[in-house]
């Protein structure tokens, strides 16, 4: 996962910070939209790709045992 938000972060800085807001920082999407300063259906629309491309992004790369 450490590796997928390096990459995430390097093409797409936002969507990164919406993911770790929300999961580390436990942000709901108007505290996100607050803290980011930027409205809260653009959180949603980023919060959206970042799902996305994250599980795409997983489901590429091979489990290590």
């Amino acid at each position: 996962l450490d590796e997928a938000l390096r990459v995430l972060g390097a093409r797409h800085p936002q969507a990164r910070k919406i993911v770790e807001l929300r999961f580390y920082g436990g942000l709901n999407e108007s505290e996100i939209a607050e803290v980011l300063g930027i409205s809260v259906p653009t959180v949603k629309r980023r919060w959206r790709f970042a799902r996305a491309w994250l599980h795409r992004y997983l489901s590429s790369r091979p489990l290590v045992p």
